[in-house]
C-alpha cells in the first residue's frame, strides 16, 4: 500500500523506513500497548523455562494473558512457535500469576484468569503467504499483526483477520496429543457461539444492530468475546450480549456523560456486568434502533 502526503493538492509519496531491529518494533508496541491492542503491559523480556517471551501482556476484558513476539525473519513457522508458547503458559500458570502480581503490585489469583482466552500475537513488518494461510483457522489462538513505519514518522498497524470461510483447526490437531490438549483448553469465540445462546429472533435482531453499528463510521471492528460481542474503534464503543429472549447493549460511555433524553439507557456503573461501558439497554425489537445508534455514536 502506497502512502502519500497531500501538499496543497499535490501528492508526494511517503516512503517506508524499515525497522532495523526487532527491538524497535517492540518499543513501539510496548510504549503504546493499551492503545494498539487494548492490553496492559506486564513484563518485557520475560524468561521462563529457558524460553524468552518478548512481551507479556494482560487483557483485562478477557481476563487473560497474551504473549507477543516480534519478527523480522520471514522463515519462521508461527504456528509451531505459537503452540510452543501456548503450551508454555498453560503448563506454568503459577509463574505467570506471580509475574503479574510482582510487576503490577496486585493480587491476581489463578481462578481470576480465563485461561481459555490465552493467545499469542506475532508482530512483523510483513508475513509470507504461507504464514498467513497456516494461521487462517477460525479457532486458532494465534494473531498476526503487521507494522510499518514511514519517513514522516507515520506508523501503520494492521491485524490480519481470518477469512470468513476459515475452517476449524481441531480436525488437524486430533492426532497430536500435545496440540489437541492445547486446542481443547483454549477457546476462540465466534458469532456462531453467540448465535447458539440466542433464539433465532434475537440473533436476527443482533445482526441488524451489528450492521447499524458498523455503519456509524469507518474503522469500527467487532470481536466476539466470551460473554459478548465487542465493537471497537480505539476503545469499545458498544458490547452486545445475546440472550434467549432479549439482547443487552452496553454503551461505552462513562456514567453521567450520555445525552439520553428518552432515559432508555440504565446506569450500571455500580452493578456488575459483562460488557464494558456504564450504560445498559435491553432490547427485544428494533423499534428504537436509530435512537440507540445516536447513543452509541456518542462513544465514538
Amino acid at each position: 500500500m502506497q502512502i502519500y502526503a497531500n501538499h496543497n493538492g499535490n501528492l508526494k509519496e511517503v516512503k517506508e523506513r524499515p525497522f532495523k531491529l526487532e527491538r524497535e518494533i517492540q518499543q513501539v508496541f510496548e510504549s503504546n500497548l493499551m492503545d494498539i491492542m487494548g492490553l496492559t503491559l506486564v513484563r518485557s523480556e520475560f524468561s521462563i523455562k529457558n524460553k524468552r517471551i518478548d512481551t507479556l501482556g494482560y487483557d483485562d476484558q478477557a481476563t487473560a494473558f497474551i504473549i507477543i513476539e516480534y519478527k523480522r525473519d520471514k522463515n519462521v513457522s508461527v504456528v509451531d512457535q505459537g503452540f510452543t508458547y501456548l503450551s508454555l503458559m498453560l503448563e506454568n500458570k503459577a509463574d505467570f500469576i506471580v509475574e503479574y502480581n510482582e510487576q503490577l503490585k496486585k493480587t491476581l489469583k489463578r481462578n481470576d484468569v480465563d485461561w481459555s482466552q490465552t493467545r499469542v500475537a506475532f508482530v512483523s513488518p510483513s508475513f509470507t503467504e504461507n504464514q498467513i494461510q497456516a494461521t487462517n483457522f477460525k479457532d486458532i489462538a494465534i494473531e498476526l499483526w503487521e507494522v510499518r513505519q514511514y519517513e514522516n514518522g507515520t506508523v501503520s498497524i494492521n491485524e490480519l483477520k481470518h477469512s470468513k470461510s476459515a475452517a476449524s483447526i481441531k480436525p488437524i490437531t486430533q492426532q497430536n496429543v500435545a496440540l489437541k490438549k492445547i486446542v481443547d483448553e483454549i477457546k476462540v469465540y465466534s458469532e456462531e457461539d453467540h448465535a447458539s445462546r440466542a433464539g433465532e429472533t434475537i440473533y436476527e435482531l443482533y445482526e441488524k444492530f451489528r450492521d447499524a453499528i458498523l455503519n456509524l463510521g469507518d474503522g469500527i471492528e467487532f470481536k466476539p468475546q466470551k460473554h459478548y460481542v465487542a465493537f471497537k474503534k480505539d476503545s469499545n464503543i458498544a458490547c452486545l450480549e445475546l440472550q434467549k429472549k432479549k439482547m443487552k447493549i452496553f454503551v461505552g460511555a462513562k456514567a453521567g456523560s450520555l445525552d439520553d433524553p428518552k432515559n432508555l439507557a440504565k446506569d450500571v456503573s455500580q452493578i456488575g456486568h459483562f460488557g464494558t461501558g456504564d450504560y445498559e439497554i435491553a432490547v427485544d425489537s428494533d423499534k428504537d434502533l436509530e435512537y440507540i445508534m445516536s447513543l452509541i455514536k456518542q462513544a465514538l
